[in-house]
């Protein structure tokens, strides 16, 4: 069995058991065990919320670095649009591609020009007979887990085509072996350079039974101060964008539905609001809709954790780059208007019962009933004192056998006291 791999990870030494992180933790992943924060792996979905909440700097994200990439004759960067909105008044993304050549690589594909044409694909999926709709993105990787942990019942609402990262990598793969028939497939190297640590997760563990074509991911706020001192303003640069408003939308939430001319649509970010969004997909309780677009960081991949910049200012910064560029660089003339077979995923991610209690109905029914009746028991404060976020999960870990009840420091006072007297 595949064992998922993942980049938010802690560090022990710098852990306080301050209990943060387990009341932000959106899929209640994280415990406070022996004075430290304990990550379940398998409820872990990468968003990062750890990361951003934790006061002692305890979580991490685990990336690659530049460094990486050395080891390939021809390297090739794909800067996701995000990386545009780190940068002061910014007027021509060239400034930032051209400072991509001169911090060592070889060669730069936009992953906004890809996005155009997923947006193109996408518009053309959703005229398609019989798909199940409302079609939900599958963009945010973090999304994309989420679902196949917690709401089995929308997989087959995913949308089954490859995230624009992914057709870049396909894309400036292609172009650089024809461009450069000397080189191996081997030979060449794709670094992404990445706004969150989900991203890595994804190309770590592929998405379905797919793998992934980028071959190193890096954080934007690692290639910002590098980047920073390369880009001279006053140099020369080369006419090197192939993007346009479409494309470079998708850095902040809304932009992906926006670019598919369709009013039919939703656009929610936010962990918290993704998940309730999910909820009531899932429980019909929603309109009708042609298309769903979630991103699990605020703001979309402009609040990405790996970003320099706060997102807000970002996105005001994309608005007035948006200014200087065409509508789009990458609309399909209506001949072309298939989508390739090399830009569908193989088959939806396998559904993993993280929240399952027994091995059977009956077993889970009585589990289910123990964790009611003991629920009904405590102090219900959520306080988190016991290594648990709530009351209720804690009930869970009881039952499970994954602690025990004294650990809840109300009922242990409560006890003390009783005795005393």
């Amino acid at each position: 069995m595949h064992t998922y791999e993942h980049s938010v990870l802690l560090s022990p030494a710098k852990c306080t058991g301050c209990t943060t992180c387990l009341r932000h933790c959106p899929t209640e992943a994280i415990r406070v065990r022996d004075g430290r924060a304990v990550i379940n792996e398998g409820r872990c979905i990468d968003c990062g919320e750890c990361i951003r909440s934790c006061p002692q700097k305890a979580k991490k994200a685990v990336c690659g670095k530049l460094e990486d990439m050395s080891g390939f004759r021809w390297k090739i960067a794909l800067p996701a649009p995000a990386l545009y909105g780190q940068f002061d008044n910014l007027d021509d993304v060239d400034y930032v591609l051209s400072g991509l050549l001169r911090i060592g690589f070889d060669d730069v594909f936009e992953v906004s020009q890809a996005a155009e044409l997923v947006s193109a694909y996408t518009r053309s999926y959703l005229s398609t007979e019989g798909v199940k709709k409302p079609i939900i993105s599958t963009a945010c990787p973090v999304v994309a887990r989420l679902i196949a942990l917690r709401f089995p019942s929308l997989l087959d609402n995913m949308l089954p085509l490859l995230p624009p990262m992914e057709i870049a990598a396909k894309l400036a793969r292609k172009r650089a072996l024809e461009q450069h028939p000397e080189l191996a497939p081997e030979d060449i190297g794709v670094c992404f350079i990445s706004p969150c640590p989900a991203k890595a997760s994804y190309v770590k563990n592929g998405f379905g039974d797919y793998a992934s074509q980028v071959d190193v991911v890096v954080s934007v706020s690692d290639i910002y101060f590098r980047l920073i001192n390369e880009m001279k303003y006053t140099d020369q640069t080369q006419d090197l964008s192939a993007s346009g408003i479409l494309g470079v939308g998708w850095a902040s939430s809304g932009g992906e539905a926006a670019a598919l001319f369709n009013d039919s649509y939703l656009a929610a970010d936010g962990i918290d609001n993704v998940n309730r969004v999910l909820d009531q997909i899932e429980n019909g309780n929603i309109p009708p809709l042609e298309f769903v677009e979630l991103n699990a960081c605020t703001g979309g991949c402009v609040g990405g954790v790996l970003n320099v910049q706060n997102p807000f200012i970002a996105k005001a910064r994309l608005q007035n780059l948006r200014r200087f560029l065409p509508v789009s660089r990458n609309f399909l003339p209506k001949e072309e208007q298939y989508i390739p077979d090399g830009y569908f995923f193989d088959g939806v991610p396998e559904y993993q019962p993280v929240t399952q209690l027994g091995n059977s109905r009956a077993e889970s029914m009585r589990m289910l009933a123990d964790i009611q009746t003991l629920r009904a028991t405590l102090p219900g404060l959520d306080c988190g004192a016991c290594g648990a976020p709530t009351c209720r999960t804690f009930a869970e870990d009881v039952v499970r056998g994954q602690t025990t009840i004294d650990h809840c420091p109300i009922l242990r006072r409560g006890a003390n006291e009783e005795v005393s007297e």
